[in-house]
C-alpha cells in the first residue's frame, strides 16, 4: 500500500492542480469549528492536527506531516459545517486542492478510483481499530500500539497533542516514554 501511496502521491504532484502554496505559522488555523471547508492540503513541510473541541479540552483525532494528504473528512464527504479543526502545530507549507478537481482527478482513471476506495477503507479500518484501542486499552498499551505503527509521529509532534491523541495527560505520556 506504501508504494501505491507514493506513487499516487506522485502523480497528484505531477498532475499540478494545486490551486495555490500556504504557509501557515505555528498555531494558524485552516479551518474553524462551524465551518465549510472541502479543501484537501498536501502537506510540503511542517505538521497539522484535526481535532475537536469539548468544552475547555481538545481531542486531537489525526495528523499530517510531510507529504501527507490532509482534509475535514466530514465536510469534503457531506459539504455540511463540522466541528472539526485544523490546525498547523509548526511553521507549515501546504499545497492547496480543491474538492472539485481532486474529485475529477480520481474519477479520471480507474486505478485511482480503486487507490481512493483503499484508502478511504484503510481509513475506516484504522479508525475502528483507534477507537476500540481508546474503549479497551491501557495507556500503556495504546503508547506501545502507536509508537509502533508511526514512531515519526514521536519525532514530528509535541508530546500534548500525542497526549491528546492517545487520550492521556501529558504527564501520563511522559511516564510511559521514560519506562
Amino acid at each position: 500500500m506504501e508504494t501505491k501511496l507514493q506513487d499516487f502521491r506522485q502523480q497528484l504532484l505531477d498532475a499540478n492542480l494545486w490551486e495555490e502554496e500556504l504557509t501557515l505559522k505555528r498555531h494558524e488555523m485552516l479551518k474553524t469549528a462551524g465551518t465549510i471547508n472541502t479543501d484537501v492540503y498536501f502537506v510540503l513541510e511542517g505538521s497539522i492536527r484535526a481535532y475537536v473541541n469539548d468544552g475547555d479540552d481538545e481531542h486531537v483525532i489525526r495528523f499530517g506531516y510531510r507529504n501527507d494528504l490532509i482534509t475535514a473528512l466530514d465536510c469534503f464527504i457531506s459539504m455540511k459545517p463540522s466541528e472539526l479543526c485544523l490546525q498547523a502545530i509548526k511553521k507549515t507549507r501546504v499545497l492547496v486542492l480543491k474538492r472539485e478537481s481532486f474529485r475529477a482527478f480520481m474519477m479520471a482513471n480507474e486505478d485511482r478510483m480503486k487507490f481512493w476506495l483503499m484508502s478511504l477503507e484503510q481509513l475506516v479500518f484504522d479508525q475502528l481499530e483507534r477507537e476500540k484501542d481508546l474503549l479497551t486499552s491501557s495507556p500503556k498499551e495504546r503508547y506501545l500500539r502507536v509508537l509502533k505503527r508511526s514512531p515519526q509521529l514521536f519525532q514530528e509532534i509535541p508530546s500534548k497533542h500525542i497526549a491528546s491523541y492517545l487520550r492521556m495527560t501529558p504527564e501520563t505520556l511522559s511516564r510511559l516514554k521514560k519506562s
